[in-house]
């Protein structure tokens, strides 16, 4: 997620778009390797079907969010982007719709307020954006079954290009949840979601956290990562304390009755402006009726559940902040909290090696929706921090900027030198929508400050 999870990086089964099978059985070793690789990018664009598969089609032109493009976009985008990186990279193959070719390749991210124009009557038919994707994916997948088995005439690495192509997707499935979250529910199609596990009581504490090494990025050889991920170095962290929790509805509706939102001195110049421009006088899945709170789903309204946490943008984080007379927690902080340990290790996960599972948190599209802060007691980290991974991902103080080291990949230099200004901010963790493959201790997600749509939440430091 990862997020993400922006352009451009990134249950019933969509009846229009057809899964091929790709490649063929394979040797062990590096064949053997890429061969799962193409089963995973088999079942990454089996979740993106199965997600456009909840938008009515006379929904297809609506734009949910107003810094985005319309629905049809991203329609074409992820099998244009596929197009586009596998022939640039992998292998020579005749284009044969240039046009799409260029027209789904970038999104956007504007800055400044700035907002996209056109109108549905700017974009193509459905129908040939589906005949579009349909070749795509039968003339690629054809072509990488060759070069995976015979590893001849590859420009690159396949094992990273299938890695980009994969994990681009399923940033975009988790793009795609949030911005379909904002469609009127009459234009969705409803999907079960699992019963919710049962409340435990929820008491508001902080974890100390003692001085030590936060190990941040990846090495340059092994694990596949994406280039803001580079280059693998410590960070000294003094002592602090943190929330053992992120912050709940319940806690975030005392700052709001508080008159939080009204309280200038909680607020930077640049947050109040944002503030006061579009209007923000609560989170955005909030919605009051009658005077009660509810809380937007995906599929429908319901009371405010106090125990969950609170989705709102790095500013509202960063007022709350201020107001409970606490920070929001660095980069290194929350890696320090997450995967530290009392004996000066760190560990691949909050809870240990082991790989994620459903008993360790909420995430790898397992529910539409958050549950408990509390509801995961097994993904605790060492220290007793819970619901680090999954759940909402969490904002960080942390502005976006490359590590020591940082190289941009060559084949894709815009993924995060674009968004190297001083506008975006680190998020950890991850949120129920989040692939599994994302949850790696050195993934980083960003967004700008005033981006109040996404599933992201947070929780509090004092140092």
């Amino acid at each position: 997620m990862s997020g993400y999870i922006r352009d451009p990086r990134v249950k019933p089964e969509s009846p229009s778009i057809q899964v091929h099978p790709i490649g063929t059985s394979m040797a062990t070793g590096a064949q053997s390797v890429r061969e799962d690789l193409l089963q995973r990018l088999a079942a990454a664009r089996r979740v993106s079907d199965e997600l456009l598969g909840i938008v009515r089609p006379e929904a297809l032109y609506d734009r949910p969010i107003g810094e985005r493009h319309r629905i049809v976009f991203y329609l074409g985008h992820l099998e244009a982007f596929d197009w586009n990186l596998v022939t640039a990279t992998l292998f020579d193959a005749p284009a044969f719709h240039k046009e799409f070719d260029k027209l789904f390749a970038f999104g956007i991210d504007p800055v400044d307020g700035g907002l996209p124009s056109d109108q549905p009557a700017d974009w193509p038919s459905i129908a040939q954006v589906r005949q579009y994707n349909q070749r795509v994916r039968e003339t690629m997948d054809g072509e990488l079954a060759r070069v995976i088995a015979h590893s001849a005439g590859a420009k690159n690495d396949p094992e990273q290009i299938l890695n980009v192509a994969i994990e681009h997707r399923l940033m975009h499935a988790e793009t795609l949840a949030y911005m379909f979250h904002w469609l009127p529910l009459e234009k969705k199609v409803a999907q079960a979601s699992p019963t919710a596990s049962a409340a435990r009581p929820v008491v508001p504490a902080m974890i100390e956290i003692p001085a030590g090494t936060a190990t941040l990025g990846l090495p340059r050889c092994g694990a596949f990562g994406w280039d803001n991920e580079f280059v693998e170095h410590a960070v000294s962290v003094p002592a602090f304390a943190i929330d053992k929790y992120k912050v709940t509805n319940a806690q975030f509706l005392e700052f709001v009755r508080a008159g939080g939102y009204s309280d200038r001195a909680l607020w930077s110049d640049a947050d109040w402006q944002w503030k006061e421009k579009d209007g923000v006088l609560h989170p955005k899945f909030w919605v009051e009726r009658n005077g009660a709170w509810l809380f937007r789903t995906m599929f429908a309204e319901v009371p405010l559940p106090a125990d969950w946490p609170v989705y709102v943008s790095q500013a509202e984080a960063s007022a709350y902040a201020r107001w409970i007379g606490k920070a929001l927690p660095t980069e290194a902080q929350f890696h320090r909290a997450a995967y530290g340990t009392p004996d000066g290790r760190e560990q691949h996960y909050p809870w240990g090696s082991e790989p994620p599972s459903s008993r360790h948190g909420n995430f790898d599209f397992a529910s539409w929706d958050p549950v408990s802060v509390a509801a995961h007691p097994q993904g605790e980290s060492a220290f007793g921090v819970a619901d680090l991974l999954g759940n909402g991902w969490e904002w960080t103080s942390t502005e976006f900027a490359p590590f020591p080291g940082f190289e941009a990949f060559s084949f894709y230099p815009g993924y995060s030198a674009n968004f190297f200004d001083e506008k975006h901010y680190v998020m950890k963790g991850g949120s129920m929508r989040t692939a599994a493959c994302m949850l790696r201790r050195s993934f980083r997600n960003w967004f700008q400050a005033h981006y109040p749509h996404i599933y992201s939440g947070f929780r509090c430091v004092k140092n």
